[in-house]
């Protein structure tokens, strides 16, 4: 029998890992090709953006399309409007899902898993079956058109997606440094501040960003809750760029670029830190 050349087995690895690259770079742009279409369409014209064929570089570049953008509509209030509920949400959902994965994960109380098996349940309910009782709930306690409905829930668990991941972190992390702890004299508190939190902090960059993602682009509640244009987030602002018989796509588009980019950086500088933290791999040793 002819046995095959180790150059054989190099070349063909070789092609393999060739092939795998050219997988991942043809996924990469049909993932960023939303991304340059809505780039390119925000320095052009309304008329340039539906010819057909599709012009895919924008001649002449329109660059007034985002100072007229950004100035028809007060996007700068939009913009302030929108960071103060992310710090309140972001805030909130640190805190409350920390403290309370803790205790679902660290602490041992009677009916423990039973109550985490009901909360959990709770994900199945689609927003729009809550969306009514709540609206009710929120307007006989007179917080309708304020940020409080925005705001408020993220400080009362954070979202049980939230509580699972930080729980799933936490039972990776070994049950002696809890008893090492105790043995000193630490109580729960201390043990939750001073040994589980530090270990903690991949995943819970991840859980912000999941909680930053979601408050910048929240469109729904802002358009529940929010009646006052002088209170719209960012993503009513976009919202205005459409009218009842027309649209300004253009301006739509530069503003949506400008509003995308915060998000963007954030996960930029995050990156690492959340990858570490979604394989949630406990302590490294």
């Amino acid at each position: 029998m002819k046995v095959k050349s180790n150059s054989y087995y190099q070349n063909r690895k070789t092609t393999v890992k060739f092939l795998i690259y050219m997988m991942l770079l043809g996924g990469a742009v049909f993932a960023l090709l939303p991304l340059y279409w809505l780039v390119r369409s925000s320095l052009m014209d309304t008329v340039q953006i539906f010819e057909m064929p599709p012009v895919w570089v924008p001649h002449p570049i329109h660059w007034d399309n985002y100072a007229q953008a950004l100035t028809i509509l007060p996007f700068a209030r939009y913009f302030l409007n929108t960071a103060l509920i992310v710090a309140g949400v972001v805030a909130g959902t640190l805190i409350s899902s920390s403290i309370s994965a803790f205790a679902f994960a660290r602490l041992k109380w009677k009916g423990r898993d039973t109550v985490f098996g009901i909360l959990m349940t709770g994900m199945m309910l689609p927003f729009a079956v809550t969306l009514i009782p709540t609206f009710i709930g929120w307007s006989a306690l007179g917080l309708t058109d304020t940020y409080a409905p925005l705001i408020i829930p993220a400080w009362f668990g954070g979202g049980m997606a939230n509580v699972f991941l930080l729980r799933q972190f936490y039972t990776t992390l070994p049950q002696d440094l809890d008893e090492a702890a105790i043995m000193d004299g630490a109580s729960a508190f201390t043990i939750f501040l001073k040994v589980v939190l530090p270990l903690s902090k991949s995943a819970l960059i991840v859980v912000g960003l999941f909680a930053f993602m979601g408050a910048w682009n929240d469109f729904l509640g802002p358009l529940v809750y929010i009646s006052t244009p002088d209170k719209y987030t960012v993503a009513l602002g976009l919202r205005q760029f459409q009218g009842m018989y027309n649209a300004e796509w253009h301006l739509m588009m530069a503003a949506s670029a400008v509003v995308i980019l915060p998000a963007i950086i954030v996960y930029f500088i995050g990156q690492r830190y959340f990858m570490d933290g979604i394989a949630l791999t406990g302590i490294k040793g």
